[in-house]
C-alpha cells in the first residue's frame, strides 16, 4: 500500500523543525530511562498516584447543552522525578464537558491531545459536543505539557524557549509519555470517586498513542481507542514524512560529539524485539520513496441537577505558591540554564575534525540511535498489557505517511484480542474528514465494556 499524497504535501507546507535542541541532557535520558523501567511495570505503579490526589475546579460555564468546567492539579511527574518537567508545565490542566441530561449511566472518555491541538477547542468542537449529542457522553481533555494554552490569562504548559508545537529535545517527548500516564491515573481516579461510569481513554495522532500508554498502567479494564496511532514512535521519526522534519544535522554533531550517548546511554536501551533496530533495507526503501514523493535530493462532582462547586481562591492560591516556588527555586539553581563544559568534560568530547566525524555511516548511526531510544521508551511491547485487549479498538489509516505500519510489530501481536479498522486515505484526510468513525468505535468500545462487566461500578 502507497503512502498518501495529501500527506506528504500537507508536511511540505510546514517548514518548522523538530528536535532543533538535540537529542537532550545525557543525564535527563538516563533518568528518563530508569523511570521507564517502573513506569512500564503496572504493578510497580500502583502506589505511585493515590485515590485521593487532589484535583480543583476554579471556573464553570453552562452551554446550550453542556456544563464547561475548567480544573487543574500538580503533575505527580513532577515529585517522582523532580525537575524533569519545565517550569511551565508542572500545572496540569484540564476541561470537563458534561451533559446537561445524562442517557444512561455517566460515562465519560478522556481525550488526549495530538500534535498542534493546542487548549480544548478542536476536540470540545469536532469530538466532545457531537458525542454530547449522539450518546450522552461526557469528555474531559487534558493538555499536553509542552503545549501551549491561547488564553494568557490561563497560563501555558509550553516551555518559553519552544517554538510552536516542535519539541525542542527528543528527550521533551519521553517526558510528556511519563507525565500523561501518571496524571491520566489522576484523571481516572478523580472520576471514579466522583461516581462517574464507564470510564475510557482516546486520542487522535499523538494523542492515541498517548492514551494507549496511559492504559498499560491502568489496573481494571478500561476501553482504549486509539485513532490514527501504532505500536511505536520510532518508525514516525526514522521514516515517516516526519523523518524529514528531524534535525538530522545537530543529533548528528552531538552524536559525535558527546560520546556518552554513544558508550552509555546506548547501553541502557533494553528493548530486543524482533523489531528492534531494524532498519537496514526497509529504511532506504521507505527513504527513496519519500524522496521521490517530495522530490528532495538524497542522504464539582456534577450529577442531575448539580454542579461543582469552584474551589476557594485560598486553596487555588496555594497550588499556584507551590509552582511559582518550584519555577523560582529551579530557575535561582540554574537547573533549567544550559549547561557548560568543564575542561575536563570537553576533554572526553571527540574532535569535530577527527576522520570519525566525516564517517559516511554517521547518519545511518544516528537514525538507528534514535531508534533504539524511541524503541526504548515508546515501544509499546515495552509496557505492560492492557488488563482487557478486548476493549481497544484502533482506528489506522491504510495509507498514512505519518504513521508507518511496515517494519514494526503491529498491536495485534502486542495486544492479542484487539480490534484494528482500517480507513481508506491517509493521516490528514482521516482527521479532517472521518471523526465520525472515530466518534462510533468509542460507542462501540464503551458499549462492550457495559455488556461484559455490567456490575463494575
Amino acid at each position: 500500500m502507497g503512502v498518501s499524497r495529501l500527506d506528504v504535501f500537507y508536511r511540505r507546507l510546514l517548514l518548522t523543525k523538530l528536535f532543533i535542541g538535540g537529542w537532550g541532557k545525557p543525564e535527563d535520558l538516563k533518568r528518563i530511562f530508569e523511570f521507564r523501567k517502573i513506569i512500564a511495570d503496572r504493578e510497580k505503579c500502583k502506589t505511585l498516584v493515590s485515590a485521593d490526589y487532589p484535583v480543583y475546579i476554579n471556573k464553570t460555564e453552562e452551554l446550550t447543552d453542556c456544563h464547561v468546567h475548567e480544573g487543574f492539579f500538580i503533575s505527580p511527574l513532577e515529585e517522582l522525578v523532580p525537575a524533569i518537567l519545565p517550569p511551565e508545565s508542572i500545572k496540569a490542566r484540564f476541561q470537563f464537558i458534561v451533559p446537561k441530561r445524562w442517557q444512561k449511566n455517566r460515562p465519560v472518555c478522556i481525550q488526549l491531545a495530538g500534535t498542534g491541538d493546542h487548549f480544548f477547542w478542536r476536540r470540545r468542537t469536532l469530538m466532545a459536543r457531537p458525542m454530547i449529542k449522539e450518546a450522552g457522553m461526557a469528555s474531559l481533555l487534558l493538555e499536553n505539557p509542552y503545549c501551549s494554552l491561547t488564553d494568557n490569562s490561563h497560563g501555558y504548559r509550553k516551555p518559553k524557549d519552544q517554538l510552536r508545537s516542535c519539541l525542542k529535545n527528543v528527550s521533551d517527548l519521553f517526558v510528556m509519555g511519563g507525565a500523561l500516564i501518571l496524571e491520566s491515573t489522576v484523571l481516572l481516579h478523580w472520576l471514579e470517586r466522583e461516581g462517574y461510569w464507564p470510564l475510557g481513554m482516546t486520542g487522535i495522532s499523538m494523542g492515541g498513542y498517548m492514551a494507549s500508554l496511559a492504559v498499560t498502567n491502568w489496573p481494571k479494564p478500561i476501553p482504549l481507542i486509539p485513532c490514527l496511532s501504532w505500536s511505536t514512535a520510532s518508525s514516525v521519526f526514522t521514516t515517516g514524512v516526519l523523518s524529514r522534519a528531524v534535525n538530522w544535522a545537530e543529533l548528528e554533531k552531538q552524536y559525535t560529539i558527546n560520546s556518552v550517548y554513544e558508550k552509555e546511554i546506548i547501553k541502557l536501551l533494553e528493548y530486543c524485539g524482533v523489531d528492534s533496530f531494524k532498519m537496514g533495507t526497509e529504511l532506504q526503501r521507505n527513504l527513496d520513496c519519500l524522496e521521490n514523493l517530495l522530490d528532495l535530493p538524497g542522504g464539582i462532582r456534577i450529577s442531575e441537577g448539580r454542579f461543582f462547586k469552584e474551589e476557594t481562591q485560598s486553596e487555588i492560591g496555594m497550588v499556584d505558591e507551590k509552582v511559582s516556588a518550584i519555577s523560582s527555586q529551579r530557575n535561582g539553581s540554574g537547573n533549567t540554564q544550559p549547561r557548560t563544559h568543564t575542561a575536563q568534560s570537553m576533554g572526553h568530547r571527540r574532535n569535530m575534525n577527527s576522520p570519525k566525524c566525516c564517517r559516511p555511516s554517521l547518519h545511518t548511526e544516528s537514525i538507528n540511535f534514535m531508534k533504539g531510544v524511541m524503541d526504548e521508551c515508546t515501544h509499546m511491547a515495552n509496557f505492560s498489557v492492557p488488563v482487557d485487549t478486548g476493549l481497544i479498538i484502533v482506528i489506522q489509516a491504510r495509507e498514512d505517511a505519518y504513521i508507518p505500519r511496515t517494519g514494526v510489530l503491529s498491536l495485534q501481536e502486542i495486544w492479542p484480542g484487539c480490534e484494528v479498522r482500517y480507513l481508506n486515505g491517509g493521516h490528514i484526510s482521516a482527521y479532517l474528514f472521518k471523526q465520525n468513525f472515530f466518534r462510533q468505535a468509542i460507542y462501540d468500545a464503551f458499549n462492550r465494556f457495559c455488556l461484559k462487566y455490567p456490575s463494575s461500578q
